[in-house]
């Protein structure tokens, strides 16, 4: 079967539409990483709030976000699976930061699971902050996006100096102290890896977000024009 060759015009509309998708993919929206960043800073500050005034069982507001990102993962398993769609140009950046979200959520299961079999919560959490800042590094370094790759490094900081919060609430032992005392100084300490864990979140996620945002509204309407 003899192919037919594409006309002058239909190769500069595939070629500008390569040319299109290359540029949107070089300037995230940002609106992800908001998301992504406002739900984590809710849940550390509704979780602080909720051990302050007992309202729930402390990981209450946390099973419930893990509830909600199981389902839409789940959700995006069955839409890529069986739900068949338009065919779209598809870059090396695209599927490196599909390899990469992957590998992430993957990281962030290990971590979830290795804090219920026994590591303790103030050392998960930093864990999963270095998690995001290396997530963040990725993003901020393929897409050439400077307040990312800041952020990344400002997220490690809070991890590390996360590492000490033992040492400076309540350092004393735990040992040989009555129940109720051990229960009360583990919840400040906790207490204390979710304002870190905000803060972290805040740094990486939301205001590089915001930011990003904003540029990528003024590349929309023309104002500033992108280097290629």
């Amino acid at each position: 079967m003899e192919e037919k060759n594409l006309t002058e015009q239909e190769s500069l509309q595939i070629i500008q539409q390569m040319i299109e998708t290359a540029k949107q993919e070089q300037k995230d929206d940002g609106k992800g990483w908001i998301i992504w960043g406002w739900t984590l800073f809710t849940i550390s500050m509704l979780t602080y709030f909720n051990i302050q005034f007992n309202w729930f069982d402390t990981s209450f507001f946390w099973n419930v976000f893990g509830v909600i990102v199981a389902i839409y993962f789940l959700y995006h398993l069955f839409k890529n699976l069986f739900v068949r769609k338009a065919e779209r140009v598809r870059t090396y950046t695209k599927d490196i930061f599909d390899k990469l979200n992957v590998g992430f959520f993957i990281f962030l299961i290990l971590i979830i699971v290795s804090m219920n079999a026994g590591v303790p919560p103030s050392k998960g959490f930093m864990l999963l902050i270095g998690l995001y800042g290396f997530w963040i590094l990725i993003y901020g370094t393929a897409l050439n996006f400077k307040p990312s790759i800041i952020a990344a490094y400002v997220t490690w900081a809070v991890a590390f100096a996360g590492l000490f919060i033992d040492r400076f609430i309540q350092p004393e032992t735990l040992n040989n102290l009555p129940d109720d005392l051990v229960r009360s100084i583990s919840l400040e300490r906790f207490q204390w890896v979710m304002l870190f864990h905000a803060f972290a979140v805040l740094c990486g996620y939301i205001v590089p977000g915001h930011i990003a945002n904003k540029e990528f509204k003024k590349i929309r309407k023309g104002d500033i024009v992108p280097s290629v």
